[in-house]
């Protein structure tokens, strides 16, 4: 599999080149219920000697997501950095799975947010994750 595919929708990321990179492609749709969907299939440099995508991928895809919530949420876009991040792995994804993540922005306040949600595949919750983030606004 040399190829992610995504589905219809999807547009490539383009994340800012470095860590995340390696651990993509991720793929970004817009989300008429709130922010938008992050995307990714599970290839061969995600999986663990068990044939299954390392816990590593899914709990990066966890902080992938809830941050780039809190990010793509204003305008300007603040500076995000994470300060706890909790996941709960409820099932695993195997090599070509196709994993999207719902995610909600719980509270945003001055410097902090907080958000929930879940990694899912077929439509069932994988993961359950949450997360709170350092937000830093331009002045």
């Amino acid at each position: 599999m040399n190829d992610a595919n995504p589905p219809d929708g999807f547009e490539p990321a383009n994340f800012s080149p470095g860590f995340l990179d390696h651990g993509g492609p991720y793929f970004l749709r817009a989300n008429a219920d709130g922010p938008r969907i992050v995307g990714l299939r599970i290839m061969p440099h995600h999986i663990n000697y068990q044939d299954a995508a390392h816990g590593g991928v899914l709990t990066t895809l966890a902080d992938v997501a809830l941050s780039h919530a809190v990010y793509d949420s204003e305008r300007p876009h603040p500076g995000v950095a994470t300060v706890s991040l909790t996941t709960n792995f409820l099932s695993g994804a195997k090599l070509g799975d196709w994993l999207e993540c719902a995610v909600n922005i719980d509270r945003m306040g001055g410097r902090t947010a907080y958000t929930s949600g879940y990694i899912m595949r077929d439509g069932q919750p994988i993961v359950s994750m949450s997360g709170v983030f350092s937000v830093k606004r331009a002045r």
